[in-house]
């Protein structure tokens, strides 16, 4: 199973696991198709958008968890 931590980088998680798409949109992350935004790490996604990585963290296993 694919476990996310606030390290895992966002191109990562949507390469792997798809439907968390609406988790990081639900919190302001529109730009999920953008390359910098791809690239970057969830624990750095969180600080620019002003959100908790830990709570972000905890929802995306969880819907991963769903899934499987």
């Amino acid at each position: 199973m694919f476990t996310i931590t606030k390290d895992t980088v966002i191109g990562d998680i949507l390469d792997n696991a798809p439907e968390t798409a609406p988790l990081f949109l639900e919190i302001g992350m529109h730009c999920l198709g953008c390359p910098a935004s791809r690239g970057e790490t969830v624990e750095q996604a969180c600080y620019v958008h002003g959100q908790d990585a830990d709570i972000l963290v905890k929802r995306l296993n969880e819907a991963i968890a769903a899934k499987a």
